[in-house]
């Protein structure tokens, strides 16, 4: 009985080995991939100045801690897509409405600050939202495609800032949009009930702009879902909570529930769209769960005040929907600087009450980076292939 056992132990054990074996054979056939471009959409999670050309430059501090000026982010560094571009040792992506000093070359960053999948009605200073929603983004992007192709063969010049036409088919496809949505709706005084009924909606608008980029050639898509909505001061600040809503962390459970829906049914989405767009290779990347770990054990993951922004004014988020990050006010006809920056926005997780220090991002970008957190589990740089599902 007991050479049996063994026997059986060892077989299993061979089994499980010759598993691995296959597993580690396949991971090495796949080549890395060599994007030589890559296409953002977006909202002000990867706005790298799309808005700020649109509608006046964001100000300082912005930018402090790794341009040392205003870059168009609202962050004081580099963004999640910053990280992604430097990674493939691709410059930073150029804002596509932005006319001054932008290159092409390897790709163009269509997102604005404030954009929603769906068109807002309501104008930028009315609700805070951007015209530039998921849509136009797209119609930018396929206008740019036809129109960056004749401008190359006009002069030396534009083949110097504009990519080559095989580019396009070859570039990775990054999104990271839906959270303006979700805020949106409670902004107007939607019930929960409201804002996750239109949600299959706005990953119908997402599903058909993900297509609309396939049929012109795109193949490599990588996917954020939304993070975690109510753990973020300008959410805990304006909206009504009570204390009963409110997790172990600090965050607005509600607000979060509703991000995790969202989530929920975006990756159904990305599951149809594998069935539907056979050629696809298309990665969805969980970054609440990074974003809300991040969080949670703050002081564990070096950082401290997770629910409070780095940069703002008062009460206690820090935060102040009227004086905001490099908000000024006039007194006695002399402007006194009122949001002002923390001392050290390397320990901190907010900037402004709504986006992410660097020092955050940089901690997200490495914790998805070699896929841990991606579905398949497929590391960035693999991100061309596609996995049977």
């Amino acid at each position: 009985m007991e050479l049996l056992h063994f026997l059986r132990s060892a077989v299993c054990s061979l089994f499980v080995l010759v598993s691995l074996l296959n597993v580690s054979a396949q991971a090495l056939a796949l080549s890395q991939c060599e994007f030589p471009a890559i296409f953002n959409f977006g909202d002000s999670n990867s706005d790298t100045g799309g808005l700020s050309a649109a509608f006046g430059q964001v100000s300082a501090p912005a930018g402090e801690t790794y341009f040392h000026t205003p870059s168009g982010r609202y962050s004081d560094g580099r963004l999640v897509i910053d990280f992604i571009a430097e990674s493939f040792g691709l410059p930073y992506l150029s804002a596509y409405l932005d006319a001054v000093g932008s290159n092409f070359t390897h790709g163009a960053n269509f997102a604005t600050a404030g954009s929603t999948i769906r068109p807002q009605n309501s104008s930028l200073s009315q609700s805070g939202f951007s015209p530039i929603s998921c849509n136009v983004q797209f119609y930018q992007y396929y206008g740019f495609r036809t129109r960056s192709q004749i401008a190359r063969k006009r002069a030396q010049v534009f083949e110097q800032l504009l990519p080559k036409d095989e580019y396009f088919n070859k570039a990775l496809y990054t999104f990271d949009i839906g959270q303006n949505d979700l805020t949106a709706g409670y902004f107007v005084n939607m019930t929960t009930d409201e804002v996750t009924a239109y949600v299959p909606d706005l990953l119908g608008q997402l599903s058909y702009i993900i297509k609309s980029i396939y049929d012109q050639g795109g193949r490599s898509f990588w996917i954020h879902n939304t993070g975690p909505v109510g753990c973020l001061p300008y959410i805990l600040d304006r909206l009504l909570i009570t204390a009963g809503q409110i997790d172990s962390v600090g965050c607005a459970s509600p607000f979060n529930e509703v991000a995790q829906y969202f989530n929920l049914k975006l990756k159904e989405a990305v599951a149809q769209l594998r069935k539907n767009l056979p050629l696809a290779a298309i990665t969805y990347v969980d970054v609440y769960s990074v974003k809300y770990s991040l969080i949670s054990d703050a002081k564990k993951n070096g950082f401290e005040h997770p629910l409070r922004a780095c940069c703002g004014h008062g009460g206690k988020y820090n935060y102040n929907r009227h004086v905001g990050c490099g908000g000024k006010i006039t007194v006695n006809g002399t402007q006194i600087l009122l949001g002002s920056s923390c001392k050290d926005p390397s320990v901190r997780i907010n900037w402004d009450g709504v986006h992410f220090t660097e020092a955050a991002n940089k901690f997200v970008f490495d914790q998805i980076v070699d896929g841990s957190y991606s579905d398949p589990p497929i590391p960035l740089k693999m991100a061309c292939h596609r996995q049977n599902q």
